[in-house]
């Protein structure tokens, strides 16, 4: 089977999809949401958009300075675009799986399986 068009490997990581995934849903999400939702530590979170970032799916925006300093970031068109992609690609790949029932679905496995005697 060959990648769909629209697959992103920048993306797909589970950590990097969740970040894109959470912010597609909003317009600016402050950093301690997102790490917060995503049970993220601080570090492992701004390892993941500066990565974002320097693809050009993020930006980021620092408010205040000291211990008020403040991190919000969202999806830049492009980071939209590449996730809905992404999406796309990766139900193209589910959906060329087989059945999508399970009745559908037994006669296959049934039939793997006597292949496999």
């Amino acid at each position: 089977m060959s990648i769909p068009t629209g697959f992103d490997e920048l993306i797909h990581p589970a950590t990097r999809l969740s970040v894109v995934a959470l912010l597609a849903t909003t317009e600016w999400a402050e950093f301690a949401f997102v790490r917060d939702s995503l049970s993220l530590s601080d570090s492992a979170l701004s390892k993941q958009l500066h990565t974002l970032g320097d693809a050009g799916y993020l930006e980021i925006h620092k408010e205040g300075g000291g211990r008020k300093r403040r991190t919000k970031v969202r999806l830049t068109d492009r980071g939209r675009t590449a996730f809905e992609g992404h999406v796309a690609a990766l139900r193209a790949i589910v959906e060329g799986a087989g059945p999508t029932t399970a009745a559908e679905a037994a006669p296959r496995r049934q039939h793997h399986s006597e292949a496999a005697r």
